[in-house]
């Protein structure tokens, strides 16, 4: 039995597999750690909180995509997480949240 007409299938094979593939792209998000004497930014800050459940904002549900409109009179976020929240549920808002200009957030653990 000739093993070469199986090499050049296994061969065929793999190269398929490894051109059709596509590769994820991993989401990434800088994170910077807070210095002593930072200036306070004008105003209370607005609570974020992310859940399972949903998103809310001081309190009021808020649907994902009228986030950035919500938070354009914001000076600061602080952005609350409850334990179920996943790693790239907090990297989809935080994208968002670093799309709207001159303001800051805060990750509270």
């Amino acid at each position: 039995m000739s093993m070469t007409s199986l090499i050049d299938v296994i061969f065929l094979l793999l190269l398929f597999f490894m051109l059709t593939s596509t590769f994820t792209k991993f989401g990434e998000i800088e994170l910077s750690v807070a210095n002593t004497g930072t200036s306070a930014t004008e105003g209370q800050p607005v609570f974020l909180r992310l859940s399972v459940e949903g998103t809310t904002l001081n309190g009021q549900v808020v649907v994902p995509e009228r986030l950035p409109d919500s938070l354009q009179d914001a000076g600061s976020v602080l952005i609350g997480l409850s334990d179920d929240v996943t790693a790239q549920r907090l990297v989809d808002v935080l994208a968002v949240v670093r799309a709207v200009p001159d303001l800051s957030y805060r990750v509270l653990q």
